[in-house]
């Protein structure tokens, strides 16, 4: 296993936190991941199910967990079913998890192999009331491709169609919303990772350089320090490219006077963070990109300060909405009539939301119906793109929510002071 694992006490928590929220007599499925396939014989890499490796901490595919907790025979509350090996399997694709070592991963006593699922699991729903099944109820969520739990799902429901379904999902978006201590180490390592690719470029960039050339900087020096690489999909967008906000071409060449905007985050243990820093491709920056800059860097700081418990998140993005409207007022690009007239004026220049939850999931589960708590963990994000001007600008840092004082800032070490780019980049 490349990354250091978090100890099977953390899953084994997961787990009772979320069967003490089970109906009565209730069982609940989680299916891995397929492994997709692209053409011929190739395939994408394996990742894992969220869902499943927040309850178990199993990294493998063909992995199915069953929780059962009113099960008569205790043994049968908890069960794990993993792929069984030989030695085939050993020589082609390497090393899988043995029934005592998914015990040691997992905290699960009861392992068996995938084969027996369907046999298991018809017995122990004879006996259940009420099936939780998994569907991707996340608000950002646009799946066309039919997944492993899908046909599980079909399947259940052929077997089982007058048993009552409820969705495990609504329990784990306000679980997973709430980090453990454990789980917030994974994610500040992931970003200490990230720390040493920035610091790499730094002294990369300069004109005539190419984006993708940048990229690989940065998975290079994540790949070393045992991440699986980039926690999403990076965004290097030079120039014009910074005004996009999901451009992911990177196959621009910098050119003197870009500002160079990088949305990169390293994943460690399947835990991502999410950083944004844009610089100067040159070394420093001119008057008016510094001017918007340092606008920018304001927003962002002030911003993170409303992150604390108690915070409704449509009222925490209203407050920002009016500390970026004053600063487009300072900056020209607004008039106080403007946005006495519209207060949502703003969104010409900043038109995505300032902070997400994150985690397992780069936009990561939580409610955003209900107040903010410590041990959240969000991304703080604000940006002004100024298309006729020929750039854009955001920062990101990301902070976990402190039961008393100021936001966590997990990123507080990667450079983002103005005068600190420049010096670095000039060193």
């Amino acid at each position: 296993m490349k990354y250091t694992p978090l100890p099977a006490s953390v899953f084994s928590q997961h787990r009772q936190r979320f069967m003490a929220q089970l109906k009565p007599n209730s069982i609940a499925v989680f299916n891995s991941n397929d492994i997709y396939p692209i053409s011929a014989d190739s395939t994408l890499p394996f990742a894992q199910h969220r869902d499943l490796f927040y309850l178990s901490g199993i990294d493998q595919e063909e992995t199915i967990l069953v929780l059962y907790p009113d099960a008569k025979n205790p043994t049968q509350r908890e069960l794990v079913f993993v792929r069984e090996t030989n030695a085939h399997i050993a020589v082609w694709e390497g090393h899988k998890l043995t029934q005592k070592e998914t015990t040691e991963v997992s905290g699960v006593e009861t392992v068996l192999w995938t084969d027996s699922f369907e046999k298991i699991f018809l017995e122990l729903a004879n006996n259940a009331e009420n099936i939780y099944i998994n569907t991707n109820e996340h608000y950002r969520a646009k799946v066309e491709t039919q997944t492993r739990e899908d046909r599980f799902i079909a399947w259940c429901k052929d077997q089982f169609p007058n048993h009552h379904y409820e969705k495990s999902n609504f329990i784990l978006q306000e679980l997973r919303g709430v980090k453990d201590p454990e789980e917030i180490a994974q994610i500040e390592h992931a970003c200490k990772i990230t720390e040493k690719g920035f610091r790499r470029i730094l002294s990369f960039v300069k004109p005539g350089v190419w984006e993708h050339e940048i990229k690989a900087e940065f998975a290079h020096e994540f790949l070393r320090n045992r991440s699986k690489g980039f926690a999403y999909t990076p965004i290097i967008a030079s120039g014009a490219n910074s005004n996009v906000l999901h451009y992911i071409e990177n196959c621009r060449r910098c050119k003197e006077g870009d500002m160079l905007l990088l949305d990169v985050g390293a994943e460690y243990g399947n835990y991502s963070s999410d950083m944004t820093r844009t610089i100067p491709v040159s070394g420093r920056f001119n008057t008016r990109q510094r001017a918007v800059y340092d606008a920018v860097l304001k927003v962002k700081n002030e911003a993170t300060k409303l992150l604390v418990p108690g915070t409704l998140w449509k009222e925490y993005h209203k407050e920002v909405g009016k500390l970026m409207s004053s600063a487009l007022i300072d900056l020209k690009l607004l008039t106080k009539n403007e946005v006495s007239e519209n207060a949502e004026a703003y969104k010409k220049y900043f038109m995505h939301g300032t902070s997400h939850h994150l985690g397992l999931d780069t936009h990561d589960y939580g409610l955003l119906d209900k107040p903010m708590q410590a041990n959240m963990v969000f991304t703080v994000e604000p940006g002004i793109y100024i298309p006729d001007e020929g750039f854009g600008i955001r920062l990101e840092d990301d902070v976990v929510v402190q039961e008393a004082g100021a936001p966590l800032n997990l990123m507080e070490n990667i450079p983002i002071e103005a005068d600190e780019i420049e010096a670095l980049m000039q060193a």
